[in-house]
């Protein structure tokens, strides 16, 4: 540390040409040392500051800019601007904050939601209660006397409504402003929308209002009250908008709530970590300021901060945020910790691996951004629909003003202009491109906090309709963490020799079985022999060569490829795969040199996921490269009789294939690696992650936890999410379907009155609400059995 701030001391000192002046470690900024700008002393050195900000932030962690740890950060990171996006057209992406061109709709923040306030939700209160304020006098004036009140007696009915449009005019011009900004951009864009018919349904009212109010003598004596004044409506245009304001804050507000999920991963990661420096000094910094290499100390109750590994200590990991799973998880020195779990009991020290976007909680939040603004494929119904919805609704209005004023009783004008303003406020497109993509906000989002990511909507209709699942066996139905259960060389061969020559032949390599041999020879003290020129085959074994001639170490159909007879142990290895273990045959210069078996344990929860699985209508199949004893075995425990054996990675993406080529929809649960083709082929791939790894480019879905309690919560939340969108579908076509022909006036003949546009309006605010309010209800179900 020392050392670092003996190189610094000149950036401090006084520059050669400006003794008066020194240098901002946090900026860099040429700072006059006349005594009114900050500064601070640390280790016996002053430093100087321009502003109180980087002073601030000095003094937070002095050693992070004494280091260069700022100038690394800014290497580290690329600048990303804030990009916008529409909720209903993901496609849409703008550089800044606007409207959408195609519905009218407010753009927001690609990425986590916003801390402040939403600037449109803070626009439209101001302008609904501008509006609120101007539209309590109009009503006054136009429903006074349904009430009591004589107040058009008192001032006279040209006055009262001279004062209606005075109250009205601000309202239309100012408050409305953006929504007839909006109805214009629809129109210019040949994309109308629910603003193009609130923009003609009000301006329609309000121009019609204004021209009988200014010029009466146009109307026929017919339609004027007591011969002098013509209705008007301008309580009606008043009112739909201060009622259309209150409908967009109620919606803003739910949709506000679909970003909650993204929150809560949010405040998962602490803002400040305790960095221990070279002098074994610890500090409390802000989270930003940590890079890869930071040895931090992680106390009881505290949250890990970084992505990295444990270098010192004991504990438990409460990773129930991001994998679903209860119960904390035991950790110990060399093992990685993921940022946004808790630290339960012991104090660890840790090494920072990944920090800030590279951490697996960014990538998690990442992806659930993105599967939110993915489609689904039954979204193209509602875009179908609302490609002629509009024009239609148009269409509708002007046919019924026509019918109005053709059969209607008098004053069929005002017959005909309250049930065409009617059927143009009242249809909702809006709510009708809303009941997709707020589902699968809501869903993505309860997802994540299930350990269930998904990468695109796509996906998650996809698994509502799967009819076949076919799971690997290794690290699906089983832990994937194999032990030596024995080491048998043929006659002659030493048991030291063969445990060297298979852990030489499997060092580098991640399969779980390499693993198990390579952590039994470092238990035995015995090194790897130094193999050379590598060349495996994958799902079978490796091959390579010593100075003496080739090695290899696979399984039967691998020692088959090779022409290595295996029958001096045939009878051995036939008792170890009835007890359902794995076998390694190993083998030098062409002749069997011994075997090693192994064992891998079944998942405590495979038995009970299976039957949940089952109960939701899936057809379970095993699909393995081991053999055919190892794999019965766990068919026999787990009560499944379709099991598929000795399979290549080629062989089960052909097995997948067979399944769809029958008619079946396929889900396909495997490691990511081994199974990439079947996950690829597959109809829907499920990748089984480790809460590191949210990278997965193969799957559609990845279970952090890699459990099969994950696959059948992601299942439940796949059909409950395409349940909720038809409802919402159900709900935004019903509404429609009903609404606007009791505003053409259908029932007038029964009821002897028409829809007022006031109660039209509020119809149509509501139906936005409603859909957002049902697809909120994802975020809170339950997605195990009997979870409270």
């Amino acid at each position: 540390m020392s050392s670092n701030t003996d190189c610094f001391t000149a950036s401090v000192n006084p520059d050669k040409d400006h003794a008066d002046s020194a240098k901002d470690p946090v900026c860099g900024m040429s700072v006059v040392l006349n005594g009114t700008k900050p500064s601070l002393e640390f280790e016996e050195e002053t430093y100087h500051f321009c502003s109180s900000g980087c002073h601030d932030k000095f003094q937070a962690d002095p050693e992070f800019y004494l280091t260069g740890g700022h100038l690394k950060r800014r290497q580290n990171s690329a600048g990303k601007n804030t990009q916008y996006t529409c909720p209903m057209h993901p496609e849409i992406i703008k550089d800044e904050f606007t409207d959408c061109p195609l519905c009218g709709m407010a753009l927001e923040p690609i990425g986590a939601p916003a801390d402040g306030p939403n600037p449109e939700m803070v626009d439209f209160t101001r302008r609904f209660a501008f509006s609120a304020v101007f539209t309590i006098p109009v009503l006054v004036l136009a429903m006074g006397p349904m009430l009591g009140i004589p107040v058009r007696d008192i001032l006279g009915s040209q006055v009262s409504t001279w004062a209606e449009m005075l109250f009205t005019a601000p309202i239309v011009i100012w408050a409305a402003a953006p929504f007839f900004k909006r109805g214009w951009s629809s129109l210019q864009n040949r994309s109308p929308n629910m603003w193009t018919l609130i923009a003609i349904g009000v301006g329609a009212a309000f121009l019609y209002s204004v021209v009988a109010t200014l010029l009466p003598d146009l109307f026929p004596l017919e339609i004027r009250k007591d011969g002098t004044t013509v209705p008007v409506y301008f309580e009606s245009a008043a009112v739909i908008i201060c009622l259309v304001f209150l409908g967009q804050i109620l919606e803003l507000r739910a949709r506000e709530q679909t970003g909650d999920a993204i929150k809560s991963l949010m405040k998962l990661a602490p803002q400040t970590a305790c960095r221990i420096n070279e002098k074994d000094q610890e500090r409390d910094v802000p989270i930003e300021n940590i890079l890869p290499g930071d040895r931090l100390r992680i106390k009881p109750g505290d949250s890990i901060p970084v992505d990295g590994v444990i270098l010192e200590g004991n504990s438990s990991l409460n990773e129930s945020m991001l994998t679903g799973e209860a119960l904390p998880t035991p950790k110990s020195p060399g093992e990685a910790v993921i940022a946004g779990t808790l630290n339960t009991s012991g104090s660890l020290i840790i090494q920072a691996e990944k920090t800030g976007d590279e951490t697996a909680l960014s990538g998690i939040i990442e992806m659930v951004v993105s599967a939110q603004r993915s489609r689904a494929p039954i979204q193209n119904l509602a875009d179908r629909v609302a490609a002629y919805f509009v024009p239609t609704v148009v269409l509708t209005a002007i046919a019924t003003f026509v019918i109005w004023m053709l059969i209607g009783p008098e004053p069929a004008f005002s017959f005909a202009l309250v049930s065409a303003v009617s059927v143009l406020i009242i249809a909702c497109p809006c709510a009708l491109g809303l009941a997709t993509p707020m589902s699968i906000m809501a869903a993505t989002g309860r997802g994540a906090l299930g350990g269930v990511l998904i990468r695109n909507a796509e996906g998650l209709e996809g698994l509502s309709r799967a009819t076949v699942l076919v799971v690997d066996k290794t690290g699906t139905l089983t832990e994937g963490k194999p032990s030596v259960t024995n080491i048998a060389p043929v006659d002659g061969r030493s048991r030291k020799d063969l445990l060297a020559l298979a852990a030489g032949l499997e060092k580098g390599s991640e399969h779980p079985l390499a693993n198990a041999i390579l952590t039994c020879a470092e238990g035995e003290n015995i090194l790897p022999l130094p193999v050379t020129g590598f060349h495996a085959l994958s799902g079978m074994g490796t091959h390579a060569t010593l100075p003496d001639g080739p090695v290899a170490i696979g399984n039967r159909a691998f020692m088959a490829h090779q022409k290595i007879d295996i029958s001096a142990l045939e009878g051995r290895a036939l008792l170890a795969e009835k007890r359902g273990e794995t076998i390694a045959y190993v083998a030098r210069k062409g002749a069997l040199d011994g075997m090693i078996t192994l064992s891998d344990t079944l998942k405590k929860e495979a038995r009970g996921s299976l039957a949940v699985l089952k109960k939701q209508g899936l057809r379970i199949i095993i699909a393995t490269g081991d053999s055919e004893g190892p794999a019965k075995v766990v068919g026999e425990k787990l009560g499944l009789d379709e099991i598929y054996y000795n399979l290549l990675p080629a062989d089960k993406k052909q097995l997948v294939e067979k399944l769809q080529n029958e008619g079946h929809i396929v889900a396909m649960a495997g490691d990511g690696i081994n199974d990439a083709p079947a996950l690829v082929q597959s109809n829907v791939g499920i990748a089984m992650g480790t809460g590191m790894d949210v990278s997965l480019e193969s799957a559609d879905i990845t279970l952090l936890n890699g459990d099969l309690r994950a696959t059948a919560r992601a299942v439940k939340l796949s059909h409950e999410t395409i349940r909720n969108i038809k409802q919402n579908l159900v709900l935004a076509f019903g509404y429609n379907s009903i609404c606007v022909p009791i505003a053409a006036g259908i029932l007038y003949p029964l009821t002897g009155s028409l829809l007022s546009p006031m109660i039209a309006a509020a119809a149509m605010s509501l139906s936005s609400v409603s859909v957002i309010t049902n697809a909120l209800r994802l975020r809170n179900l339950k997605l195990d059995e009997g979870e409270a």
